[in-house]
């Protein structure tokens, strides 16, 4: 068969990153095999103070599209947004049964409810740790350690083509959620011989190793312990280990915990309808906190990279119509600072410090982990699978580089760092960029998509930076003015 003109073998694996390579965010990969397609993740990416007015990116899919009649579906890693996030904007221009774990599967469909299309969409549960076959594609999922219940690495097999696609991972011995990694599968993958592996970059540059949300348990422990006002933690909602850390380290010091924000008691409703978070005590509302003494109580908000409309800067402009803060209170912000995201936390943390509120990051006490594996964790994983083919993804330019790098120092045969839309034919254990196709970014405008590169976005740029006038003139019944024209 062609694709963009070039012949290919029905032998040959093909390999298309249409996002998440070169960018943090959107993941959305494709896997072609003896003439069919399937994706693995669809994610979205969020706008910065670049792109004024853009809130939400997805994954341009039109190549994909195109082949619409030969793509068998969509497998899912896990439920992250920059993994699952774009399935409710794309999937009506897709068409296709969706593959993922039970607790993936419970936030896919929540959001396919509230798109008004789930009764529409096949949504296959796939047990953790199982094998399924899709098609010609004889895949295995193998769980891994994340930030989130149910993380998982993708097998992907086709003929004599064996793919370790790592999906977002850690090494954690003890994760606080779920079970550590599998290690035993890793070596019988690695047993099989693998062709390549398509892995996370994101911490490749950071010395070391990520470190376990264990070691970080006890460290809010002993952080909670130093405070007798309130304490509020700022944390990515997703972020479902995070929470339970919190939660027990305020039960350690006779705390309640009160979620502020709706994306939070989603989450943890998901957590416990897929028997995650059973152990924590039950979280109160924030209308319960008003009750509490200062130092019997932890709140726990959605907001940490700044959002205007998330709970902690409603907290910070003390707008929230339950939660305030004082002098001597305390916010820890749990997470790691999005790159682009800095001068909409530093708003928030000034306002914060205006009323006397004590900040502590990451930069002052350990109350954060990542997800994601750093240079140790990557040399491990490169000398337990030895693959002939490594290929970095899920990162910027440097993160690729600092992971083709470790693979280099790993001794990879063949080292292949793809751009997005880059058509990598894999065979006979050396992969190649054969041809390119467009891979750009769509902006989420109201109940429509438009490009990134659109004139829309480029008109909202040039206001953002050259401003704009408008003369309102009243003219009367005769067609002369009324009064003297407005300008602003």
């Amino acid at each position: 068969m062609e694709i963009e003109g070039i012949n290919i073998n029905d032998n040959d694996l093909i390999f298309v990153p249409l996002g998440g390579s070169n960018e943090i965010g959107m993941n959305m990969n494709l896997y072609h095999f003896s003439g069919k397609w399937i994706i693995v993740d669809l994610g979205i990416s969020f706008g910065d103070d670049t792109m004024p007015g853009v809130d939400v990116l997805v994954p341009d899919p039109s190549f994909i599209e195109a082949q619409r009649e030969n793509l068998l579906g969509i497998v899912v890693t896990h439920g992250h947004e920059d993994h699952i996030g774009a399935i409710p904007y794309l999937w009506e221009r897709l068409g296709c049964p969706i593959f993922s774990t039970p607790f993936t599967a419970s936030l896919i469909r929540r959001k396919l409810v509230e798109k008004g299309i789930l009764e529409r969409v096949k949504l296959v549960e796939i047990n953790p740790s199982s094998k399924f076959n899709v098609g010609p594609f004889k895949l295995e999922l193998i769980s891994l350690t994340h930030s989130i219940p149910e993380p998982n690495g993708l097998v992907v097999e086709c003929g004599e083509q064996v793919i370790w696609h790592t999906g977002d991972w850690k090494l954690d011995p003890d994760p606080q959620v779920g079970q550590p990694g599998d290690m035993e599968a890793l070596k019988r993958l690695a047993s099989r011989g693998v062709t390549a592996m398509v892995s996370d970059s994101t911490n490749a540059h950071m010395a070391g190793t990520t470190g376990s949300e264990g070691a970080l348990l006890s460290s809010l422990e002993t952080l909670f312990s130093q405070y007798r006002k309130k304490i509020g933690v700022a944390c990515f909602a997703s972020n479902v280990a995070r929470l339970r850390s919190i939660a027990m380290a305020a039960k350690k010091n006779e705390r309640h915990v009160a979620l502020v924000g709706r994306s939070l008691w989603r989450m943890y409703e998901v957590a416990k309808e897929n028997g995650y978070l059973l152990d924590v005590p039950d979280f109160i509302s924030e209308k319960d906190v008003g009750f509490l003494p200062d130092d019997k109580v932890v709140i726990i908000c959605t907001g940490s990279q700044g959002e205007p409309r998330a709970a902690l800067s409603r907290i910070a402009d003390d707008s929230h119509p339950e939660i305030s803060l004082a002098g001597g209170d305390v916010v820890i912000f749990s997470s790691r600072q999005i790159p682009g995201n800095e001068k909409a936390i530093s708003r928030v943390q000034n306002k914060l410090l205006d009323r006397g509120v004590k900040i502590i990051t990451e930069q002052d006490h350990h109350v954060h982990v990542s997800g994601h594996p750093a240079h140790d964790e990557v040399v491990f994983m490169y000398q337990t699978i030895k693959p002939d083919i490594a290929i970095p993804v899920h990162g910027e330019k440097k993160h690729l580089r600092a992971n083709a790098s470790i693979a280099k120092s790993c001794q990879i045969p063949q080292i292949l760092m793809p751009d997005n839309g880059n058509i990598i034919r894999i065979c006979s254990g050396r992969a190649e960029v054969i041809a390119d196709v467009k891979a750009d970014a769509l902006v989420v405008d109201g109940k429509q998509l438009i490009p990134l590169a659109s004139q829309t976005i480029k008109d909202r740029n040039k206001l953002l930076h050259n401003g704009s006038i408008f003369s309102s003139i009243v003219l009367g019944s005769n067609g002369s003015c009324d009064g003297p024209p407005v300008v602003t």
